[in-house]
């Protein structure tokens, strides 16, 4: 997704540090417990239930939903342009943010693999940040654009 980007203004740095250095920390972390619960002396209960099929199917819809809809955003400026408009294709017509639904998708099929209590504290934990980040977004288009539908949603179709 990283090279594909194309800004309408210049992204702050002090932004893309923390994002990335949260995913950085989260995975190294994630990894390190997903080992931990591996050791015998440290295992507990195992999931009645494997989701990890469920979780791997998850995952590439996720990864591969956010990458289309990154796609359609960086089709959107061509030749350097700088101009905001509205995102259209795929389900910007249903939400004002499908790369974010779909990088929850992700997140959520990493949990189902690894149903630990940790990936499922880190995927509600990333819900939370990117309903608020998209319900910011929904309210800058709907100050932004005059004509912004208002049946299109933050996050999820047809509810939020």
């Amino acid at each position: 997704v990283l090279f594909i980007h194309k800004y309408s203004g210049g992204m702050v740095l002090d932004s893309a540090i923390v994002v990335s250095l949260g995913y950085v920390i989260t995975t190294t972390t994630m990894i390190y417990i997903q080992r931990l619960s591996q050791r015998e002396e440290l295992i507990l209960d195992q999931p009645t239930i494997d989701l990890k099929f469920v979780g791997i199917i998850l995952f590439c819809l996720g990864i591969s939903g956010n990458f289309y809809h990154h796609y359609l955003l960086s089709r959107m400026r061509r030749n350097g342009e700088k101009e905001y408009r509205i995102p259209t294709g795929g389900l910007f017509d249903k939400v004002v943010c499908p790369h974010y639904l779909f990088e929850l998708i992700e997140f959520w099929g990493i949990f189902f693999i690894s149903q630990t209590l940790y990936a499922f504290c880190n995927a509600l934990g990333v819900t939370f940040y990117l309903m608020g980040r998209s319900y910011i977004t929904r309210t800058w288009y709907l100050c932004k654009f005059e004509h912004f539908p208002k049946h299109v949603k933050a996050l999820f179709p047809y509810i939020f």
